[in-house]
């Protein structure tokens, strides 16, 4: 008798606990599951890596990054992620965070930057750049973007990020907008924000690097960039190249007033 009391309660508490997850919405699940795994984030061990990194002497000239000027004079990295992609004049360019840390790697220490951007994502100095990335936008998380678009090819670069984001194309017509340009899409049970605006704090542009769960690998925003190319059917980008920042700058601008939350954590 005892025993068939004992399943009849399991039974009922199966059945309440299922009532109760019936009532939550999706996104209240996905966002319980987020907060669980954001306690003891990993992404802190990819931070303290790059933090080591910026002030170890490494390279042909054995020399740090310290110096390194991210847009706000050298060796300021605070407040520096959230005015990224930007137009830098020693490179007469607009670069985004990881380009920019090549190009410093280059110059301070020494490295090839043409070898560093044919490495692939997770393996050797393309490692250490996510790692550096992870640091120095660590340091702003809480700030609130804010990109410039005063120089001529800040705004070229937000105009023809705005026309990657909605052009069509390969085997299966997909562009960006297909999935974050209008409001109330969701796949895999995931809300998909709307990015042709501010979608919030620490949603979309705010929100990478991030740790990834699913595969335990550190994202890069070039790399989250990629895979959209990949489920669009696209080929990758080059690392460092004109359509990513490009994207990068559109969203960057369109997130303007969002706060950071870098470095997060995905399913």
């Amino acid at each position: 008798m005892t025993h068939h009391r004992t399943v009849w309660a399991m039974a009922l508490g199966v059945m309440f606990y299922g009532q109760a997850m019936a009532e939550k919405t999706s996104i209240q699940a996905i966002e319980e599951y987020r907060a669980m795994l954001a306690d003891g984030n990993p992404a802190d061990l990819f931070e303290a890596k790059g933090e080591d990194l910026w002030k170890q002497k490494r390279g042909p000239k054995n020399a740090s990054l310290e110096q390194c000027d991210l847009g706000k004079g050298p060796g300021v990295i605070k407040g520096a992620f959230v005015e990224l992609p930007r137009y830098f004049a020693d490179v007469g360019t607009v670069q985004d965070l990881e380009s920019r840390i090549v190009t410093c790697m280059a110059k301070l220490q020494g490295f090839d930057a043409a070898q560093i951007a044919k490495t692939p994502f997770g393996q050797g100095e393309m490692a250490n750049v996510t790692a550096l990335a992870t640091y120095v936008a660590a340091e702003s998380k809480g700030l609130r973007f804010n990109l410039p678009q005063n120089h001529a090819m800040e705004k070229a670069y937000y105009e023809v990020g705005k026309r990657m984001f909605f052009q069509r194309g390969g085997t299966h017509d997909f562009s960006c907008a297909s999935c974050h340009g209008e409001e109330g899409k969701r796949i895999r049970l995931q809300d998909l924000p709307n990015l042709t605006k501010n979608p919030g704090d620490g949603v979309g542009f705010a929100a990478w690097p991030a740790y990834r769960v699913s595969n335990g690998q550190m994202w890069s925003m070039q790399l989250r960039l990629n895979d959209c190319f990949r489920q669009q059917r696209f080929p990758y980008p080059e690392f460092g190249s004109e359509v990513l920042t490009a994207l990068s700058t559109y969203l960057g601008v369109n997130a303007k007033g969002a706060a950071s939350a870098v470095p997060t954590v995905k399913r």
